[in-house]
């Protein structure tokens, strides 16, 4: 025989698990809050000649405060084919969507690493080259007038232990600040000549095989007062490219000098994809 007490318990066990179910089904049917949005795309910041990835700090502060994850991994500069192999095994291992930027050379890099990945959702160049296939970076350069790199370069040959020589190429410690650099402050450009890190002059005049920008949406800061590359070619490549550009009055080290400027156009590109 069962007791009074015993069914009260039941009842109130059967209630708390009616209570329980219709909390589960009505949390099922509530729409996500802001809080269960998809995380933000993991931007990848691919330097190039002459730089290294400290030139990206202040846009990572930027894009860290705004919630982004970032890497910033450094460049090899031997080579589009080599480079692009290299920024596809940091590509590999970040997981999720991600947004890939490349500086100068490192557009070059950007438009191989990135083709046929569809987990590259945009791409954005930075006073960069954009390279159609079958095109180098030394060319694209010469298309129009401008550009004052040639002599302000101190050419240093190299020996690799397997025998391979070569020549790189780096912007002699005098000349770096007008070149490369010319609204920066005097102390930071001295900073930046000292750290820059040199290109193969082989990798200037390699031609790259793919063009990522073909199929991905592509954004690009042209900057008009460039003397790596003419603002004539920056345009004619964006153009091309049917890019989502914008112009700004600045050196090629336009990431150094207006890092709010490029976090932007960085982030407004990760805010259309998703």
């Amino acid at each position: 025989m069962v007791s009074i007490k015993g069914v009260r318990s039941r009842r109130l066990m059967l209630g708390a698990l009616s209570t329980l179910a219709i909390g589960l089904l009505t949390a099922a049917a509530t729409p996500a809050s802001a809080s269960d949005k998809p995380a933000k795309p993991t931007v990848v910041l691919e330097h190039g000649a002459f730089a290294d990835a400290s030139s990206w700090n202040a846009v990572i502060e930027e894009l860290r405060a705004d919630g982004y994850p970032v890497v910033a991994p450094a460049n090899p500069l031997r080579g589009p084919a080599n480079d692009a192999a290299a920024l596809r095994s940091v590509l590999d291992h970040v997981a999720g969507p991600k947004i890939l930027v490349g500086h100068s050379y490192g557009g070059s890099v950007i438009s191989v690493a990135g083709a046929n990945d569809p987990q590259v959702k945009a791409l954005v160049y930075v006073a960069a080259f954009l390279p159609a296939p079958g095109e180098t970076a030394l060319e694209l350069t010469g298309k129009y007038p401008g550009s004052t790199l040639p002599g302000t370069l101190d050419p240093t040959p190299f020996t690799l232990p397997d025998g391979t020589t070569g020549t790189d190429l780096y912007i002699k410690p005098g000349k770096f600040h007008h070149q490369f650099a010319a609204d920066v402050p005097a102390g930071t450009a001295a900073l930046m000549a000292a750290t820059q890190r040199p290109i193969a002059q082989s990798a200037l005049e390699e031609k790259t095989e793919a063009a990522a920008w073909k199929d991905k949406p592509t954004w690009a800061v042209i900057t008009t007062q460039d003397l790596n590359i003419p603002v004539e070619v920056q345009r004619y490549m964006a153009k091309r490219a049917h890019a989502h550009s914008i112009e700004v009055r600045a050196s090629h080290s336009v990431a150094v000098s207006q890092p709010k400027t490029v976090a932007g156009v960085i982030e407004k590109a990760a805010r259309a994809t998703r």
